[in-house]
C-alpha cells in the first residue's frame, strides 16, 4: 500500500497555538535578508550583485540576469532560493572569465533592482551562506499572557527544524459537495505523491522538486514521531550528535552525562535523517528506533533509495538567533535570525495561527 503524504498532522513542541494571524498581506510583510558570512574580496573573475526584489522567484530572476548578460544560466549562481511573495535582499553570482564589466544599471526588471556589483575570487555555489535574517510582520493579532510566554519560550528552547511549507507547496481550501473544508497537498508534494506511485516525473525541474518534498517529509515524519515519543531532548545510545554550526556529526556513547549537559548549552543537536542509499550511522537504541520509522514507511525509503541519493543528517532542533519582537496595536513584528537551510515559517508554526497569501513558493 502506499503511503499517503499528508502534511498537516505534524507535532508541536510548544503545543498547538491559540493565537491567530494575517501574514503576508503585503510583501514588505516579509522581509528576508542573506547573510553570506564574508565579504566579495574586490577582484577575481566572479561578480556577486546584491540585489533586492519584490514578487520574483529567484530562479526566474537568475534567467533574467544570464538573458541581460548575454551568458548561459549556468553562468548565473545564488546561494540560496528566496521566497516570491516577499521583500529580499540576496546575491547573486555571475561567471566572467576575462570579460569586461557590464553595466547593469541598464537592467530593467520591476520588482527587482541590483544594489551593488562587487568582484570576488570564487564561485557563488547553493548552500554557501550563514543564514537569513528574517523582519516578519503579522497582522490582526490578540495579544495577551499566553502568546507572550510563548514567544519567550521559543527564543530560549527553539522549535522543531521542520522543513516549511514551501518545500512542498500552498496548502489550498476548497468546498466539498456537503460544504466542509478540505485542504488539498501542496503542488510539489502532490508531484512527490506522484512518483512514490510509480508515475515518471519527465520535467527535470519538476522531478527535482518532488524528490526534495518527498525526503523533506520523510525527515520530518522522524522529527513528528520523536517529539510524539518524548524524545526530543533525550539523547538515545548510538544517536548521531551534530556540532552546532557544522555538518560534522559523531554518535553518542550511553548514559554520557557531558553531552546531555552539551545539548542543553545548544552546542550539540540531536540529528534524524535525510534519506538516502546506504546505512543509517546511527547505532544501537538510536539505529533501532530510526529503522522502525524508516520500515514502517518502506515504500518511501524504497524511492529515495533507488534514485541513488546518499544519506544525510539535520538537526531535529532550530533556535532562532537574536530574537526580537514588538507588539502595536494588533500588530505583531518578529526579527530573527536562522542558519542556512532553516524555515521561518517552522517558527511561525510554533507562535500562531497564520492565513493570509499563498507564499509563491522558493
Amino acid at each position: 500500500m502506499t503511503t499517503e503524504l499528508k502534511n498537516e498532522h505534524w507535532q508541536y513542541l510548544h503545543n498547538p497555538p491559540n493565537t491567530n494571524a494575517l501574514f503576508k498581506q503585503q510583501e514588505a510583510d516579509f522581509r528576508v535578508t542573506e547573510q553570506l558570512g564574508y565579504k566579495p574580496c574586490g577582484s577575481g573573475e566572479h561578480i556577486y550583485l546584491w540585489t533586492r526584489k519584490q514578487g520574483l522567484n529567484t530562479a526566474y530572476v537568475a534567467e533574467q540576469l544570464a538573458k541581460y548578460a548575454g551568458l548561459p544560466l549556468r553562468a548565473v549562481t545564488y546561494a540560496g532560493r528566496k521566497d516570491k511573495y516577499a521583500l529580499t535582499e540576496q546575491f547573486f553570482g555571475v561567471h566572467l572569465p576575462g570579460k569586461k564589466d557590464i553595466d547593469w544599471h541598464n537592467m530593467s526588471l520591476p520588482g527587482f533592482s541590483i544594489l551593488e556589483a562587487t568582484r570576488h575570487d570564487k564561485k557563488l555555489r547553493t548552500g554557501n551562506l550563514k543564514g537569513n535574517r528574517f523582519d516578519i510582520t503579522l497582522r490582526q493579532v490578540q495579544q495577551s499572557d499566553e502568546l507572550n510566554q510563548r514567544l519567550q519560550s521559543i527564543s530560549e528552547h527553539g522549535v522543531p527544524n521542520y522543513f516549511g511549507e514551501q518545500r512542498f507547496g500552498v496548502i489550498r481550501q476548497s468546498e466539498s459537495g456537503m460544504g466542509e473544508q478540505v485542504a488539498a497537498i501542496g503542488g510539489n508534494l502532490a508531484l512527490a505523491q506522484k512518483m512514490l506511485s510509480g508515475e515518471t516525473i519527465r520535467n527535470r525541474n519538476k522531478r527535482s522538486m518532488a524528490i526534495s518534498a518527498l525526503r523533506s517529509w520523510l525527515f520530518n515524519q522522524y522529527v513528528s514521531a520523536r517529539l510524539s515519543a518524548g524524545k526530543w531532548q533525550q539523547i538515545l545510545p548510538g544517536d548521531a550528535m551534530q556540532l552546532v554550526g557544522s555538518n560534522s556529526f559523531f554518535i553518542a556513547a550511553e548514559n554520557d552525562d557531558a553531552l546531555k549537559e552539551r545539548l542543553i548549552s545548544q552546542d550539540i543537536q540531536i540529528t534524524a535523517p535525510i534519506w538516502g542509499s546506504g546505512d543509517l550511522p546511527t547505532t544501537a537504541l538510536a539505529k533501532q528506533y530510526e529503522q522502525a520509522i524508516a520500515d514502517e514507511y518502506h515504500d518511501v525509503c524504497e524511492c529515495l533509495a533507488a534514485l541513488g541519493l546518499k544519506q544525510e543528517r539535520r538537526a531535529i532542533s532550530l533556535y532562532p538567533q537574536d530574537m526580537d519582537w514588538q507588539f502595536e496595536n494588533d500588530t505583531l513584528r518578529l526579527q530573527f535570525s536562522l542558519p542556512a537551510g532553516a524555515f521561518a515559517t517552522s517558527v511561525l508554526r510554533e507562535i500562531v495561527n497564520v492565513t493570509g497569501a499563498d507564499n509563491g513558493g522558493e
